[in-house]
């Protein structure tokens, strides 16, 4: 099953009825991620720009994005971010894939347009 990464900043009201009430939040999230067909595999309350992080496992991205709508809509959320997350082999095929497929690619560097076909299509003035 597909991994999420779900980070969430509280607004201050809820962070004020949580200090308040000090209700243990995996009883409150833990069924939102079971509703939508996954499992809540961690929760951590953390510093910086998120206060809250929790890693699921989600049956596929529209079971993610339910509960990131539902969260959302509940009101006690400033902002919120979902991030798929790959495991290590699949990092791994992913260069592997990347190697390949960087064989065929060319990148558009250096002005964009090569300067020989610059020069043919290019119209005299003057």
């Amino acid at each position: 099953m597909p991994r999420y990464l779900f980070q969430a900043a509280y607004t201050p009201d809820s962070w004020a009825t949580q200090v308040k009430n000090q209700a243990d939040p995996l009883e409150r999230i833990r069924p939102l991620v079971e509703a939508c067909g996954g499992k809540l595999e961690s929760l951590f309350y953390s510093f910086g720009d998120y206060d809250l992080v929790l890693i699921t496992d989600m049956p596929d991205d529209e079971s993610a994005a339910a509960i990131s709508l539902a969260a959302a809509a509940g009101g006690s959320l400033r902002s919120s971010q979902t991030t798929k997350l790959l495991t290590v082999e699949e990092g791994l095929k992913a260069m592997r894939r990347a190697e390949e497929a960087g064989k065929v690619y060319a990148p558009p560097v250096g002005g964009g347009i090569p300067r020989q076909a610059s020069a043919q299509t290019a119209t005299p003035t003057g």
